[in-house]
Formats: structure tokens, sequence, C-alpha cells
């Protein structure tokens, strides 16, 4: 029981943290960047058959709440990172020496994968 709650949340860790971290990174094009998401004037576009006329006239809505929806994603992100976070350190107490030890990897290899999705992020907005 208590490898299975060890693995449960170790996953959830590594899943919502990537999450966290992924979508609280601006994405190309600036903040609030939908990577192809249904907010995107490029979605927008094709599921509507929006005429050029339109898209002009719908990018500086959609510019103008970028910036909006990029914070509150932002909030919302640090907040889940801080649940993660107080979880984490609640389980940690109930693990033996062995189990902290592998929930230090999984942690530290996690964050050496976003470090390198951050990275490279970077390399591609340069």
């Amino acid at each position: 029981m208590k490898r299975n709650l060890l693995t449960v949340v170790a996953a959830g860790a590594i899943a919502l943290g990537g999450f966290v971290v992924v979508y609280a990174q601006p994405g190309p094009g600036g903040a609030g960047c939908t990577h192809g998401h249904a907010f995107g004037l490029g979605h927008l576009t094709e599921k509507l058959n929006l005429t050029s006329d339109q898209q002009t006239k719908v990018q500086p809505i959609l510019d103008q709440a970028k910036p909006q929806i990029a914070a509150i994603h932002q909030e919302a992100m640090q907040k889940a990172k801080t649940v993660i976070d107080s979880t984490l350190s609640r389980i940690r107490p109930l693990l033996n020496a062995d189990q902290q030890t592998k929930l230090d990897a999984i942690q530290k290899a996690h964050q050496d994968m976003m470090n390198a999705r951050k990275e490279l992020h970077e390399t591609i907005q340069e």
C-alpha cells in the first residue's frame, strides 16, 4: 500500500510539476501564446473561416487578452506548484530513507527535464 501511494504521488507530482513549469513559460510569440490551442488566431481563422478583414479586427482583441490570460495562468501555475510542494513535504516524512532517496532522484530528473525544456524554449525564441 505504501509503495502504491508513493508511486501515485510521484507520478502525480511529476505530471503536475511538468504542467506547472511548461505552461508557466510564455510560448513563441510572447506571453499568452497558445501553441495552437483554442484561443489563437490561427485556430479561430481555420475553425470560423475568418476573412482577412475579420482576422485584422480579431487580432488586436486577442493581443489585448493575452497578457491577462498569461497573468491568470501564471498565478494558477504558482498556486499548483505550492500545493505540489506542500503535498510532497507532508509525504516525505512518511517514507523510509530509500524511498526518500528515490523521490529525490525523481524530483531531480524532473527538474533537469524542465530545465532542458526551458533552455530549448529560450533557444527557439532567439
